[in-house]
């Protein structure tokens, strides 16, 4: 434990959030600082990532979703670009009421790998991105404001300098195998190939001189091309959706808490 105090002078939000639930956990948490604040899409695959560089006086809430228990593969590329510069950070993972396997821990080894500093990770609840009753309308109400308490705990630990050497959540090294989800949204006949999917997918895998077409070996299952989409042209082959629900069942149905890793003192943890 190093004794090291922090005076923030920026928050900055940095989130791969294709649905909004990711983006909606890092801003509980930032509400708990009134500084200035920077806003990073990780979504937006048209930004320099590189482009972006902070120091110690920045605060910042870097959160990505869990995808079969990892972290998206381009959040973790583009986080890497950036020049972390010894800035403090909170590694914050949404997940759909099912686990995050290793999803925090690769966020914090993805972080510290691009230079910053993780004081505290959080494990947060936000509404299953492809069966949407699971964690629905999550982080709610009593979510934000339990998020904000976090941000609240985590200021204060590092305005008091106590300031972890390493902040260890649960999670293997090395992590679990990526799998592939099996669907991928296709367009129906209600598609004007309006190309608003194309422009808004995080991995350009909707081609925009035809954004009726899906390169499935691009895809992530983001369903960002769903949730944008003005004529609710897209979504998933309904066999296998409704498959994927069924088996989920058992394993999201029971309302999951939102966990918080940090060392607030010398001797004691509070998660």
């Amino acid at each position: 434990m190093e004794r090291q105090i922090m005076k923030t002078k920026r928050i900055c939000r940095i989130a791969f959030s294709p649905t909004h639930g990711t983006d909606a956990v890092a801003a509980a948490i930032a509400c708990a600082w009134e500084a200035p604040g920077l806003r990073i899409d990780l979504t937006d695959r048209s930004d320099d990532f590189s482009k972006y560089a902070f120091t110690r006086d920045d605060m910042c809430i870097a959160a990505a979703p869990a995808y079969a228990g990892r972290i998206p593969e381009a959040a973790a590329e583009r986080l890497k670009m950036m020049d972390g510069g010894g800035a403090p950070a909170v590694a914050a993972v949404a997940y759909g009421n099912r686990a995050y396997d290793d999803a925090l821990i690769e966020l914090c080894d993805t972080l510290g790998a691009a230079g910053f500093r993780v004081i505290a990770a959080v494990a947060a609840i936000a509404e299953h991105s492809i069966c949407r009753q699971f964690a629905a309308g999550r982080p709610d109400r009593d979510d934000r404001g339990i998020l904000r308490s976090f941000g609240e705990k985590i200021m204060r630990a590092s305005e008091l300098g106590f300031v972890p050497a390493k902040v260890s959540p649960p999670g293997a090294r090395p992590y679990r195998q990526r799998v592939k989800i099996p669907m991928t949204p296709h367009a129906g006949g209600a598609c004007t190939k309006c190309g608003i999917c194309a422009r808004r997918c995080p991995v350009g895998a909707i081609p925009e001189n035809d954004p009726s077409e899906t390169d499935a070996e691009r895809c992530i299952t983001c369903m960002r091309c769903v949730t944008v989409c003005p004529h609710k042209a897209r979504r998933l082959n309904p066999v296998k959706h409704w498959l994927a629900r069924r088996k989920l069942e058992k394993v999201c149905s029971v309302p999951r808490k939102n966990e918080l890793y940090i060392w607030m003192a010398p001797g004691g943890r509070d998660s």
